[in-house]
């Protein structure tokens, strides 16, 4: 079946994880993906290991296992843009793309010609998407931004963590990845507006809509506080980390078991009656203190020691089955290992299997996106660097033997 964005091009001049990220999705709906990077070092997280796929040879160097979680269903071709060369090469491609997406600091791409103003007069429908770490504009859009130092400054470690703890950043670079997520659906919405505002006699005069998009890690950090950011905004109280609890649903948290840990995510007073009824603990659901959620938030130093002695008197798979009976949420807390070999995680084939350059298979974490009349699609495993050099300059642009063979020559493509 055809792919929701067959026919659309992106260039992608970004590099780590937010842009990667986000072109990997569009790569994902069918978009045909380039990547551009550095001849010698390509995209950093090719070293951000061990663990490495594959092994070291004298003509491809080792991929680390990071670069493989954002860089599938792409093309790889290697330029040096900080030559004029490198840089026709590159202005050629955009002048037929569709979306570039990168994230240079502030202004870093302007001495190459490759900033938007610049490339918007070469290309007047082009969505182009600047991804930093403060944004285009205000006292720190100079700065460089990374996850970590973003969780920090943007509120999310201050709530992360035990309670009598230190802020902690999350097991994952969320800012980096909901960024990522942010900047394809703006990315999107820009691709629909410039189809529907395009009229017949503008398509044929060659006319086009294109836009720029600014997004900024910090505005998605703050943005994603969701009802953190709400609590303070309601009551001017600085919320407060709660360890692997709910600030406003109690009980909603681990719990230790006779031989485990459990989820325990109880969302209303009928779940919390059910489950006292189970766990033989009938008064504290008649407790004035326990009746309702409000009251549980406001007793949940009272109450959470109660049901932590209830909780540690049965197994984890006891409660699992007990709970699943009467349709209070719980879960186990697995390992990375027990999640990936989830029953329903196989079932909905969550880990595909792509060909790498040799024809090796890679296994990958696929997409939560199903889609029925226009399908994602997994094609192939994250190029190596440059894999793609000669292809992308005699399809897209047409260049001689002879012309690939001279830039290879200059070092100005690898």
């Amino acid at each position: 079946m055809k792919a929701a964005l067959e026919g659309i091009k992106v260039i992608d001049l970004s590099r780590i994880l937010a842009g990667p990220w986000a072109s990997q999705l569009l790569a994902d709906m069918g978009a045909e993906v380039i990547k551009i990077e550095h001849p010698k070092y390509g995209d950093d997280t090719r070293r951000w290991g061990p663990p490495f796929i594959g092994s070291s040879n004298e003509k491809d160097e080792q991929q680390a296992a990071y670069f493989h979680c954002a860089n599938r269903n792409k093309q790889s071709i290697a330029i040096d843009i900080t030559c004029k060369q490198g840089q026709q090469v590159v202005k050629e491609l955009i002048s037929q793309a569709d979306v570039v997406i990168e994230n240079f600091k502030v202004g870093g791409l302007q001495k190459y010609g490759l900033d938007y103003p610049s490339l918007k007069a070469l290309n007047p429908k082009l969505i182009y998407c600047s991804i930093t770490g403060f944004g285009q504009s205000g006292p720190c859009a100079h700065k460089a931004g990374y996850d970590a130092m973003i969780q920090a400054q943007g509120g999310l470690m201050s709530l992360t963590g035990e309670i009598d703890g230190e802020p902690m950043k999350t097991g994952v670079a969320v800012v980096d990845i909901f960024t990522g997520l942010y900047a394809s659906n703006a990315i999107l919405a820009a691709l629909f507006s410039r189809e529907r505002a395009q009229s017949a006699a503008e398509q044929a005069q060659g006319q086009a809509h294109g836009q720029y998009i600014d997004i900024a890690l910090l505005d998605v950090q703050v943005a994603t506080l969701a009802n953190q950011g709400m609590n303070y905004l309601a009551t001017g109280n600085n919320p407060q980390r709660f360890g692997n609890a709910h600030p406003n649903i109690v009980p909603y948290q681990s719990f230790a078991t006779q031989d485990g840990c459990l989820l325990l995510a109880i969302g209303n007073d009928s779940q919390f009656e059910k489950f006292c009824q189970v766990a033989n603990c009938q008064a504290l659901a008649q407790d004035p203190r326990f009746y309702s959620n409000t009251a549980r938030v406001e007793h949940r130093n009272s109450l959470i020691p109660l049901l932590a002695t209830v909780m540690a008197k049965q197994s984890t798979n006891w409660w699992l089955v007990q709970l699943e009976k009467i349709a209070v949420p719980c879960g186990p807390v697995n390992t990375v290992k027990q999640a990936l070999n989830h029953e329903q995680v196989q079932h909905r084939q969550m880990i595909k299997t792509l060909p790498n350059a040799d024809g090796e298979l890679i296994k990958t974490i696929a997409s939560p996106i199903n889609m029925s009349a226009t399908p994602l699609q997994y094609r192939s495993a994250s190029p190596n660097l440059g894999q793609h050099s000669v292809q992308v300059l005699k399809q897209n642009l047409a260049y001689s033997d002879d012309d690939i063979e001279q830039l290879f020559h200059q070092g100005v493509v690898k």
